[in-house]
């Protein structure tokens, strides 16, 4: 008896099992494969795309999405589809498939469709559901990972660059900025990016990963995007965000230790040596001097480095540490450098360790008092009205040693003074003599005296 019952329980709901040969009265849904994750159902007034098979009781086939290559994208509920697929998809996951079975009544009833469908005809549709979303969706937001530390968050008009993998809603990749081994740059909120995008990346973290869900009217709406985008699709973006700056930043400086003594700091035109270790800012290395074991040498405030490097290089004294913050449009720019890509920004760990004072910009050696007067006396040590390259090198390292004159530090002294000697020998006879010997100034009326042999 309990036996027979289950059975007529079984015929009056009709889901699995066909038990009477009767006319249908309603749909039939067989829910055969759905997904372990189903975050939202289809509700009436839900725009939907799925795909189908459009089949009759007897298996033979009067319609296709698949072979037409284009699924089916519509609004439930509201008599945009025949009746019995409203009823069918009502419910229904994305990636969850189903098999409708639809009365007459429910589709083309006595009429039929054409020469395609019958009158009184029984339609079968096996349909899976691609993407659902309706226009009360906003762009949803989802952290997935966050670093501990997060100084500042993406506004609008900051310039960003970000690793994304891009999916539609049922999990089918369209694009990946990581398969091209290349980070998306861009402005955020000036109209670079579709709108959910522009609207999704904001409050983002260095360091930290989200999933942005962003509906077909915040992306490429009925258009789609080429033959990876189909229209009215609902996209998925993984987001990482690697770099982060406004084109208003200037060089940030925090000082992490300096010495109990400090006689002298650095000032434009001094000569410095000084350690460093380079990072991006999600921490990534991309040089450092440790590593090489040598110093990095360098004129401050003459163009030798990086802008933003050599408004930080000035006002250290030797033996402080401080952690520098270069943004790219005052570090390598949009060209990048090598290790350096595009746009981004840079952080130094600095250590001062040496530095000298050097000399202007485009000169060897400098008097730091007043020069002999007359000078050609002086410099013919041996006093034979001859100065060659020996004798006017000696002369040279006395005024070092006696702190009346500066080479200019970081270069061969050997080769600076050969050059100086060079540029007084006229005549290229191997020596200096008196009518050869002309101070700068007398050749620039606008340089100061006592400066550049």
């Amino acid at each position: 008896m309990e036996s027979i019952f289950a059975l007529i329980f079984l015929c009056v709901t009709g889901t699995h099992v066909n038990c009477s040969p009767g006319p249908l009265e309603d749909v039939v849904i067989d829910r055969y494969d759905i997904p372990r994750v189903c975050p939202r159902e289809v509700q009436t007034g839900d725009f939907v795309r799925y795909h189908y098979n459009g089949t009759f009781t007897d298996g033979k086939k009067f319609d296709s999405s698949h072979e037409r290559g284009a699924p089916f994208s519509g609004q439930v509920g509201l008599g945009r589809l025949i009746t019995g697929l409203d009823r069918g998809v009502q419910g229904m996951c994305v990636n969850e498939r189903r098999k409708v079975t639809v009365p007459p009544h429910l589709a083309y009833g006595s009429i039929g469709a054409g020469d395609v469908i019958p009158a009184d005809t029984v339609l079968v549709f096996d349909v899976v559901l691609l993407d659902i979303w309706n226009t009360e969706d906003k762009v949803q937001t989802r952290t997935l990972s966050k670093p501990e530390s997060c100084k500042r968050l993406v506004e609008a008009t900051d310039f960003i660059r970000y690793h994304y993998n891009g999916t539609l809603l049922n999990d089918v990749p369209f694009d990946s900025s990581h398969s091209r081994n290349g980070t998306y740059d861009t402005y955020v909120g000036m109209g670079y990016l579709i709108k959910g995008m522009d609207e999704g990346l904001i409050g983002m973290c260095v360091g930290e990963t989200r999933t942005i869900i962003i509906p077909p009217f915040l992306a490429y709406e009925e258009k789609g995007y080429g033959t990876v985008i189909p229209s009215q699709a609902t996209l998925v973006f993984e987001v990482l965000m690697i770099d982060l700056f406004n084109p208003k930043d200037d060089i940030a400086v925090v000082v992490k230790e300096v010495p109990k003594t400090c006689t002298r700091k650095t000032v434009v035109g001094d000569y410095i040596r000084y350690h460093y270790n380079g990072t991006f800012q999600d921490g990534s290395g991309f040089d450092t001097s440790y590593q090489r074991n040598s110093t990095y040498n360098t004129y401050i405030g003459m163009g030798y480095v990086i802008q933003g490097m050599d408004k930080a290089l000035q006002g250290l004294c030797i033996g402080e540490k401080r952690v520098v913050i270069v943004p790219p449009h005052l570090g390598h720019g949009e060209n990048g450098a090598k290790g350096v890509p595009s746009s981004a920004v840079l952080h130094f760990e600095l250590e001062l360790l040496d530095l000298q004072k050097g000399v202007p910009d485009g000169y060897m050696f400098v008097w730091l008092g007043d020069s002999p007067d007359p000078l050609f006396p002086a410099m013919d040590l041996n006093k034979d009205l001859s100065v060659p390259l020996e004798e006017f090198t000696a002369f040279i390292n006395i005024q070092v040693a006696e702190g009346t004159g500066r080479l200019r530090p970081g270069m061969d002294a050997g080769g600076i003074i050969k050059d100086m000697f060079n540029n007084q020998d006229r005549n290229r006879d191997g020596k200096i003599v008196a009518e050869e010997l002309k101070l700068k100034v007398e050749e620039d009326s606008d340089k100061a005296r006592h400066e550049e042999l």
